[in-house]
């Protein structure tokens, strides 16, 4: 089943690939102590060096001149959005797992103290928080924000909670395993804040906005639409996912009644014949599909579409109730019929993102200009020319999807169900005892998603041996960004912007170089870290 980025995760399979390695650089004290020892290196040079207060960014310059999130961040910055501080915090919790050390205990409380001092009194995190203050987040946002012309979500400084990109749910499954570790009050406290934060937002028919608490004017007089039900980027599913983990790990049977109206929300959103789909955001008064950024029309989203297929067959495996099996047949031939003609279709794409309400015509995303003050989105049904930073088309495996629904069509109620969570009493499950070796598909932008299914001796060995002598593993750092000079010109600069990642040098969004300068990426530490772990035999 698939709702979230970890999907309810069972236990990993073990892997252990210590024997027979041959480097002669292991030669002494054998490999297990060559992986320890890597270990402990690269987690005291991030606690050490890189942390500020407990938290991290994604990525940083040698000498910390520079460093980035999802944008330029200020040395005083943390970065809450995966991979940034809740994922290092899942990282240190699974090293001391597999490795017994208090060291990486130690690690994990210093990042939930960070998270802690970052948490909003509603109980919800914002992508970033700034350890120097309000005055001085609000000042980032006045200056990188609202300069990045493609990152709309950090345009305005709104200052309340949201639960785009994982954010507020990574941080939550962190506390929630933190608190579990050891049974620890610190840190049950925030923990209870994190669960009543989602229960607040969550409205009466069982969906989330993107953002909460609601904020008047949020977007300076644009339409607002944090406040839509939102599936896109899997918040609907990341909610779903923390509050089942809390129910099956805490004494919270009253957890129940909003997991299952957040599971009932997405048989509501589907819309009737004959366009049975799904927006990435629908209105919560009528509960059709609804615009958002500008790079996101009011139109049925195939993406959106086809992950809550998958999400509706998890639901029917969570309950055994055939009502999240019923409409999804109409889903899959809806799909069929608006893939896109194979003479259009990108490399590896399979469907338009969007597809209009009503005449089922496709659009597609273009820009003109060259910075946020003279350029503009805009959608239409021209298929050439389009943004590459936001997909217009996607790949759909629809004859998978049709398959795995009749794989679950065909398992009686008691079979699809059986050992869910959800069928247990309240407190009786446990969590996964790793949560940063699989299913992994947030990345630092310099880092590609990953799973670690295995650490073969080759993998093992060159990790060990790219550690460099200050302790981070050198990575050519190919996300970079314009620095913030001050609010663009009215004028559009000259030049070719339609087809870019960045406009002209006053936009600080983040863009591809090919002469990458070599850095510190927390995304690659958290992916050697985890093949290292796999390698100890983590299960």
């Amino acid at each position: 089943m698939s709702i979230s980025r970890r999907a309810l995760m069972s236990a990993f399979a073990a892997t252990t690939v210590v024997a027979g390695m041959g480097r002669a650089a292991w030669a002494q004290g054998g490999p297990n102590a060559a992986i320890l020892d890597a270990m402990k290196r690269a987690t005291r040079f991030m606690v050490e060096e890189a942390a500020v207060g407990g938290g991290y960014v994604w990525s940083y310059l040698p000498d910390f001149s520079r460093r980035w999130g999802e944008l330029e961040a200020s040395p005083t910055m943390i970065w809450i959005q995966p991979p940034g501080t809740g994922t290092m915090g899942h990282l240190y919790l699974d090293a001391y797992h597999a490795t017994g050390d208090e060291f990486y205990y130690r690690a994990a409380e210093a990042v939930a103290r960070a998270l802690v001092g970052a948490q909003l009194p509603s109980g919800g995190w914002n992508y970033v928080h700034d350890t120097a203050g309000p005055e001085a987040e609000q000042e980032w946002y006045a200056t990188y924000g609202a300069n990045a012309w493609r990152m709309e979500e950090f345009q305005h400084y709104i200052g309340n909670g949201t639960f785009d990109d994982a954010g507020t749910s990574e941080v939550s499954q962190f506390l929630l395993r933190l608190y579990l570790e050891k049974r620890d009050e610190t840190w049950r406290a925030p923990l209870d804040k994190a669960i009543q934060f989602v229960l607040d937002a969550q409205y009466p028919n069982g969906g989330w906005p993107q953002r909460y608490p609601f904020v008047e004017d949020a977007l300076d007089g644009l339409d607002d639409y944090t406040r839509h039900i939102t599936f896109n980027d899997a918040v609907a599913g990341e909610n779903l996912e923390f509050l089942i983990f809390c129910y099956q790990t805490l004494d919270r049977p009253d957890l129940l009644d909003p997991i299952r109206r957040g599971m009932d929300i997405y048989l509501e959103t589907q819309q009737p014949m004959p366009q049975p789909a799904w927006g990435l955001q629908h209105y919560a008064h009528d509960l059709t599909p609804a615009p958002a950024r500008s790079i996101e029309p009011r139109a049925f989203a195939t993406h959106t579409t086809a992950a809550n297929i998958e999400s509706l067959i998890g639901f029917y495996r969570l309950t055994g109730d055939r009502k999240y099996l019923a409409r999804i047949p109409e889903a899959i031939d809806w799909l069929e019929s608006v893939a896109a003609p194979a003479d259009i279709r990108p490399a590896g794409r399979t469907h338009p993102t969007f597809i209009q309400m009503g005449n089922g015509r496709p659009l597609y995303i273009h820009r003109r200009g060259s910075n946020i003050v003279n350029g503009c989105y805009y959608a239409d049904e021209n298929p050439n020319d389009t943004v590459i930073h936001y997909g217009s088309f996607r790949a759909v495996d629809t004859d998978a999807l049709r398959a795995a629904y009749e794989e679950a069509a065909a398992l009686s109620p008691e079979q699809a169900s059986d050992g869910s969570p959800l069928l247990a009493p309240a407190g009786s499950a446990s969590l996964p005892r790793y949560f940063t070796l699989s299913d992994i598909e947030v990345s630092d932008m310099n880092s590609a998603g990953y799973d670690v299914d295995a650490a073969t001796p080759e993998q093992v060995a060159a990790v060990v041996e790219g550690l460099n002598e200050a302790g981070w593993w050198p990575t050519p750092l190919t996300a970079t960004s314009n620095p913030y000079i001050g609010p663009g010109p009215e004028e559009v600069q000259p030049g070719e912007f339609r087809l870019t990642r960045v406009g002209d040098k006053w936009d600080t969004s983040p863009w591809v170089t090919d002469f990458p300068e070599e850095g510190i990426s927390t995304g690659v530490y958290i992916r050697n870290m985890g093949v290292l772990i796999r390698a100890l035999g983590a299960e």
